[in-house]
């Protein structure tokens, strides 16, 4: 009996894989018409992308912007103008609270049939530096805007959310197991997860899902980090920070840091793909990791591997 213990317990991890996947075959697909998403951040990147997207599926599209007057904005603005008003453009600093709630005011006053269906918490912003090369007042924006700004929003529309029975999908990223030269956003990912790991347990109850988008490098896709200036970099720097470094290694983790970004997939349709799924789906995922094999092992061996085989890993990464 006891030999046969191992077998019975793969079985049943087996089984509980595959019903998930059993249920999001057998349900009904949404109906988008009639329903409302907001979607912060979508000037450009994954949330330009997503807001074109769920325009042509039939839902009625709030587009938070943080320059409404823009370059994106003006581009979704001339697609709501053939959509029979379902898109509407939207002034959104999350930063701010009240651009959140004047966003809450907008969205109820134009609320459609079936109400409000999704919030989606995408804007955020990255940077590179070492832990003491950056300042108090740059570490308090980078909360501000990657994880305050998306507690902000979600705790406005929950009300709404909870009455809906919707959901809720946070941009996060495979940066929140690790950091190679990025901490700062490595740091603001990773509190996103913990908030919404206790957010989809307390949700539960009331039918309202929540899920996580772990997008790898998609860096030429979103240019959410533009190329890093070395010199930029170490003008910036205080004088305590320029006795310790030089001018030499600075420019090498730069010169790292850049042939990073330019190995990103500039296909961002491919996330954008897992966040209409995670507001679709009758089942959706928890999580929804979209990244090449070699971010998954790597995410892999930083999850379970001991704190020092994880360091061996990213300081060799780091050294090459």
């Amino acid at each position: 009996m006891w030999a046969a213990a191992p077998l019975l317990l793969l079985l049943l991890l087996l089984l509980l894989l595959l019903l998930p996947r059993l249920r999001r075959r057998g349900a009904a697909g949404l109906e988008p018409a009639g329903r409302a998403v907001l979607i912060t951040g979508c000037d450009s990147g994954f949330g330009h992308l997503l807001a074109l997207r769920l325009h042509r599926l039939g839902f009625t599209v709030f587009a938070g912007c943080l320059c409404p007057g823009g370059d994106g904005a003006r581009r979704l603005q001339r697609e709501a103008a053939a959509g029979a008003g379902r898109l509407r453009v939207l002034r959104l600093d999350v930063t701010r609270a009240r651009d959140v709630m004047a966003a809450k005011e907008l969205v109820l006053s134009h609320l459609p049939e079936r109400g409000f269906w999704g919030l989606v918490n995408n804007a955020g912003i990255s940077t590179f530096g070492e832990t003491g090369w950056l300042s108090m007042e740059k570490y308090e924006k980078f909360a501000d805007v990657n994880l305050l700004g998306s507690i902000r929003t979600t705790l406005a529309f929950l009300p709404l959310l909870r009455k809906y029975k919707g959901r809720i999908v946070f941009m996060s990223s495979i940066i929140a197991y690790f950091s190679l030269g990025n901490g700062i956003y490595s740091m603001t990912k990773a509190a996103v997860e913990r908030f919404c790991d206790a957010l989809r347990l307390e949700m539960k109850k009331f039918g309202v899902r929540v899920c996580i988008i772990q997008p790898g490098n998609y860096a030429r896709s979103t240019k959410i980090q533009p190329p890093v200036s070395a010199e930029e970099i170490w003008n910036e720097l205080s004088e305590e920070e320029k006795a310790v470094y030089n001018k030499e290694y600075v420019q090498e983790r730069a010169n790292f840091f850049n042939r990073i970004l330019s190995e990103g997939s500039a296909n961002g349709s491919e996330v954008v793909d897992a966040m209409v799924d995670a507001l679709t789906s009758p089942a959706p995922k928890a999580r929804y990791m979209v990244a090449k094999l070699k971010e998954k092992a790597l995410v892999f061996v930083c999850a379970l591997f001991p704190t020092a085989v994880m360091d061996c890993v990213l300081s060799y990464a780091l050294s090459k």
